[in-house]
C-alpha cells in the first residue's frame, strides 16, 4: 500500500468508493433512506467534489494502482472525509491515512483536531484518543442522519 496526495483526477474514483462504503458498510446503523441521502447515486455526485477533496490536506491509499481509501482534512484540523473500501477494513489502511492527517496537524502546529463521525467511524476515532463532544443529527435532503462531533487534543 502506498500513500499519496489526492488530485482532481481522483474525484470519480473517490466518490465511487465513498458511495460503496456508505451503502455497503453502514447498514447496521443507518437505514436505506439515510444512506441514500448521505451518499446519492454516482450520477448525482456534486460538481464541487474535486475541489472539496483537494481543498486542504488530502491523502489516499493505493494498492495495485487503485484507490483503497482516502482522508481529507482542512488546514484547521477538521477531518471531512475518512473512508476506506469495505475490503480494506481491518487491514490498517484507515490507520495509516489517519496517521498522515495527525502528522500534518502537528506539523501545522494545531492544538486539536475535529470531525463529525458516523456510528461506525466513532469507534475508529475513539481508539485513537478522540472524545465525543456532542451527538447530533444533520439533515441531508430532508433526512436526519445521526453522527458525533468529536475532537482530539494534540499534546505539544
Amino acid at each position: 500500500m502506498k500513500l499519496r496526495p489526492l488530485t482532481h483526477k481522483d474525484a470519480r474514483a473517490c466518490y465511487a468508493l465513498f458511495h460503496r462504503t456508505v451503502h455497503g458498510g453502514t447498514g447496521a446503523f443507518y437505514d436505506a433512506t439515510q444512506r441514500a441521502a448521505w451518499a446519492p447515486d454516482l450520477k448525482d455526485a456534486p460538481d464541487s467534489w474535486p475541489e472539496r477533496l483537494t481543498a486542504g490536506f488530502s491523502v489516499c491509499a493505493t494498492r495495485w494502482g487503485r484507490i483503497r481509501g482516502f482522508f481529507t482534512m482542512g488546514h484547521d484540523g477538521h477531518i471531512d472525509f475518512a473512508y476506506v473500501a469495505l475490503e480494506e477494513m481491518g487491514k490498517g489502511t484507515a490507520g495509516r491515512l489517519y496517521e498522515a492527517c495527525e502528522a500534518e496537524a502537528r506539523r501545522l502546529g494545531l492544538s486539536h483536531m475535529e470531525t463529525e463521525a458516523s456510528h461506525l467511524a466513532r469507534r475508529f476515532f475513539e481508539r485513537r484518543g478522540w472524545t465525543v463532544v456532542a451527538r447530533q443529527t444533520v439533515i441531508r435532503d430532508s433526512v436526519g442522519i445521526e453522527n458525533f462531533r468529536m475532537e482530539k487534543r494534540l499534546e505539544p
